[in-house]
This record gives C-alpha cells, sequence and structure tokens, in this order.
C-alpha cells in the first residue's frame, strides 16, 4: 500500500509557518526529513527551537530524529539528505514585488532543487498559494528539465493547498480538513491517502489540481472582500456619528449575517492571495473590479488611521509637527512575530509625512526582522513610568498582543492623549477612537 511502501520517506522543502508544522504532523507516522536553505533556520530547529513559534519546543524536540533514514524529523540543508525520499511537499512563500505581481522565484528555485533528485516513480506535491495552473504549467516544466523525467510517465505531482492560521493553537494543521489532488487518478487517491494518514479532521479530494489550486486562492479572496466591505461600512459610520461595533454587533443578531471586522488587513495570505487571482484573471482577458477594488481599500487602512489621529490631534489642540506618537504591535495579527505584509508600516509611514516622531514597540517581533525589512529600529520595552514631559501625544494600539491588553497604556500618554484602538479590545470608557 502507498502510505507503508513510497510513503515512508517524504521531504519537506521549506521550513517556515507552513512546512514546520506539517513536518512534525507527518514525522509522527512516517519517516520525514525537513529541507530549507536558510543554515541558521536548520540550526535553531535542530536545538528544538522555532521562532515562529507554530511548534512547541518540546513538541519539536520530541520528533527530532538524527538521520534521514530513522523514525521521525530529520531537518537538513544538504540536498543528499533529500535524495532517498519518494515523496516531496514544496511549501515555499508565493509573494507580490512592489507592484503586487505574483512573484514565482521561490518556486520556480525549490522545483529545481526537488528535480535534482527526483527518480522515477516519486510524486511532488505543492502546498504554496498559486493561481491556476501554476503546478502544471510553471512548476511541472522545471521539474522535468531539472530531472530528466517525463510527467505523469516517470514521476506525478498534486497540489493541497495550506490552511496553516499563524498563531493559531487551535485550528492546527491536523484540525483542518485538507484539500488534495493529483496529476493522474492513482497519483490523487495515493496522495489523498498519504494527508489521510495524518489529518485529523479528514481531507477532500478535489477533481484536479487546477481546482484545489482555484480553491485555495479564493478562500482568502472572500474574506478580503468582505473585510473591504466593514472597512469602507467604518469610514461611512465613523462620518455619520455611528459606533462602527455595535452596528456589527446588533446586525449579527440575525442567522445569516456574516460576522466580520474591519482592522487592517496584511500577512502573507489574505493580502497577497487576491493578487494571484487577479493576475490569472488579466492573463485571460478579464479585468477584476471587485477584487481589486477591495485590495485597494484594505491596502489604504493604514494611511486611514494615521490621517484620524492627526485630525483628533489638530481637534484636540495637539501640535501635531513634531509630536510624539506610540505605536503598540507591528506584526501582521496579534500573538503572533511574522511581521511579512504588516500594514502597520502604512500608519508608521503616513504618520513620519506628517513630520510626527514615532515610537515603535513589539514584544513579538524580531528586532532584526523588523531592521532588515523596513530600515526601522524599534523601542525597547518601555518604563513603568515616563517623565511628564516624554509622554506620548497619541498611542495607537494596532495590535493586540496580550502584552498590551494586560497594561494600562494610558499611563504613556501626556494629559488628554489620543489613544486609537485598531481592534476595538480597550474598554469603551477610555474614549479611544475606533475603526
Amino acid at each position: 500500500m502507498f502510505i507503508n511502501s513510497m510513503a515512508e520517506q517524504i521531504a519537506i522543502i521549506g521550513l517556515g509557518y507552513v512546512g514546520l508544522p506539517l513536518a512534525v504532523a507527518f514525522s509522527r507516522k512516517h519517516k520525514v526529513t525537513g529541507f530549507d536553505i536558510k543554515s541558521d533556520r536548520v540550526a535553531e530547529l535542530r536545538k528544538g527551537y522555532d521562532r515562529t513559534l507554530e511548534v512547541e519546543e518540546e513538541i519539536l524536540q520530541s520528533v527530532l530524529s538524527d538521520a534521514p533514514s530513522e523514525e521521525g524529523l530529520f531537518i537538513t540543508s544538504s540536498l543528499a539528505d533529500i535524495a532517498e525520499a519518494r515523496v516531496y511537499i514544496v511549501t515555499v512563500p508565493t509573494p507580490v514585488d512592489k507592484y503586487n505581481r505574483p512573484d514565482l522565484t521561490p518556486l520556480y528555485k525549490a522545483s529545481e532543487t526537488v528535480g535534482k533528485v527526483l527518480k522515477p516513480g516519486d510524486k511532488v506535491i505543492y502546498e504554496s498559494t498559486v493561481y491556476p495552473g501554476v503546478t502544471e504549467d510553471e512548476c511541472v516544466p522545471v521539474l522535468e528539465k531539472a530531472s530528466g523525467l517525463v510527467f505523469n510517465k516517470d514521476f506525478t505531482a498534486g497540489y493541497s493547498p495550506e490552511r496553516i492560521n499563524p498563531g493559531d493553537k487551535e485550528h492546527t494543521v491536523s484540525r483542518i480538513l485538507k484539500v488534495t489532488s493529483g496529476s493522474t487518478p492513482e497519483a490523487a487517491k495515493q496522495i489523498n491517502e498519504l494527508y489521510a494518514s495524518v489529518i485529523e479532521a479528514g481531507t477532500y479530494m478535489a477533481s484536479s489540481i487546477r481546482v484545489a489550486e482555484a480553491a485555495k486562492v479564493i478562500e482568502n479572496s472572500q474574506r478580503d472582500i468582505n473585510i473591504a466591505f466593514v472597512n469602507e461600512l467604518s469610514k461611512i459610520f465613523n462620518l455619520i456619528g455611528i459606533d462602527t461595533r455595535e452596528v456589527l454587533e446588533a446586525a449579527g443578531t440575525k442567522w445569516n449575517f456574516l460576522r466580520f471586522s474591519p482592522g487592517l488587513v496584511g500577512g502573507h495570505c489574505i493580502g497577497v492571495d487576491p493578487y494571484y487571482l487577479t493576475q490569472k484573471a488579466q492573463e485571460v482577458g478579464y479585468h477584476p473590479e471587485i477584487i481589486l477594488a477591495g485590495r485597494r481599500l484594505n491596502d489604504g487602512m493604514g494611511a486611514y488611521v494615521a490621517e484620524q489621529v492627526v485630525k483628533q490631534m489638530v481637534r484636540s489642540n495637539i501640535p501635531v509637527n513634531g509630536s510624539r506618537v506610540l505605536i503598540l504591535g507591528f506584526t501582521f495579527k496579534e500573538n503572533c512575530p511574522d511581521v511579512r505584509n504588516t500594514r502597520v508600516i502604512d500608519i508608521y509611514r503616513e504618520l513620519e509625512s506628517y513630520h510626527v516622531q514615532v515610537t515603535l514597540l513589539d514584544p513579538r517581533a524580531s528586532f532584526e526582522d523588523v531592521e532588515h525589512e523596513y530600515g526601522i529600529r524599534m523601542s525597547e520595552a518601555l518604563p513603568d513610568s515616563i517623565a511628564e514631559n516624554a509622554r506620548f501625544d497619541a498611542i495607537i494600539l494596532a495590535v493586540a498582543h496580550q502584552e498590551f491588553l494586560k497594561v494600562d497604556i494610558r499611563k504613556w500618554g501626556r494629559e488628554g492623549v489620543v489613544i486609537f484602538d485598531v481592534k476595538s479590545v480597550l474598554p469603551k470608557d477610555w474614549g479611544a477612537l475606533r475603526l
């Protein structure tokens, strides 16, 4: 049977937010080799430390092995260590460039790497978010060229979209139903059996790889559009003088009302995936309107928050030029260290354009990552008491990390401080502005 023979040795290519939890899950029943090109990442994982905090240290250490042939998870950056695998699962990121065009470079490079060790009878499964057709039209040709093998004759392929929710300890990889697919009926069945061996929530076998690719890309596009709608509502209700959250609570009493909240939309999924769908649409001659409109609106929310803070400072007779503003949180979501595609940067940059002195504090984010990716030096933890002349004129709670919810952030502000609560988690009697 496939699960007990060909799939005994699995190689996971890319050990980030998606690859590592998947590798750990498979390692409980299969021999798994985790491969990553970042030597520092490999060194940390071998010691049992995951800087993404997706896998707890004791869990990671419990599955680590010393060799690819042993039970458990072996972690490496050496190509030779994945040469004996029979199933290769690619979980590299799929970002967009500065023009919001899909960047398939990581996928091409990963496919070339796998192609160098691909053997007759092997299977290559992709989990990275893509537009329909990427697996078979873009990745497979790279595999064929690098290996000299023929697709669906010497090797087969599959696609199983990742459904990792960073920072979520309840909906982990094995507890979320998994969509699977394969390039042939036999491959589809075998790939589905492979995932079913470790996914407690079950699997759903799509009719084709393209269907599975399309299903993934519309999941986050749908969320993006719905969040854009409530973000637009928040702008309207702000002008009318109505509390948006109270409106949503009232509307939510209807059984079929969809519950979405206004906010910043960043990260490597919701803020990126829609561009993959719109790219494919434009390639076939269709200009998507709703999807791109939602993206434009959501991408403008950071600047909108900054604008509302500045307006309130003016109303409160606080000089804006040279004022001091504290931003709490920089990651793309709460209780997560990931700063990729964070939209808090838009608040920061917009405030800078008003010649505001901005201080950034985030206990979850890596100082090195923030400085490397955005050129910003974060502040260290603020003292319990601050001199009156050093207190902040405005405080923006951008990300609701648990650390911020345990303190009274008002103590860091001057008398009459302007507070903006992006996540609407602060006590209402504080009088904070909200989306």
